[in-house]
């Protein structure tokens, strides 16, 4: 004779299936630190490709600025925001008819105004002088 708990064809000898409820959620909870780990690598991956875009047009807007005689370094920081404008530093200078510019910003870590990593992201941009004739 068979034991009841035996099962046939994944059923039971009383014709129920094997009770697997909340398996569902402990495979979840299981799998919860890895799905959030993902999540933060992908939102750090987004936030320094913004920190790139900011530099790079933080550093145009300096070039296009400096190229028709204003003030370059006030322009480049103009166009950031917030915590990305608290460490940034402009540079502007001029060369063969050219103005070149720099932009250096920190990548913040999760979310911006709290910490940064230890490097910096540079943006950098030039445009032909279109002043008076320095």
């Amino acid at each position: 004779m068979r034991a009841p708990w035996r099962h046939e064809r994944g059923r039971r000898r009383n014709g129920r299936r094997p009770d697997d409820s909340g398996q569902v959620a402990v495979e979840f909870v299981g799998m919860l630190p890895l799905i959030l780990l993902t999540l933060v690598l992908l939102w750090q991956c987004v936030l320094i490709g913004y920190t790139y875009t900011l530099a790079g047009n933080a550093a145009d807007q300096a070039a296009r600025a400096g190229a028709v005689g204003d003030d370059c370094r006030e322009a480049g920081l103009r166009h950031l925001e917030g915590a990305w404008a608290s460490n940034a530093a402009a540079g502007c200078g001029e060369r063969g008819g050219m103005v070149y510019a720099t932009v250096d910003l920190k990548v913040p870590v999760l979310f911006p105004g709290a910490i940064s990593f230890p490097w910096n992201v540079r943006g950098e941009a030039a445009a032909v002088w279109e002043g008076d004739g320095r």
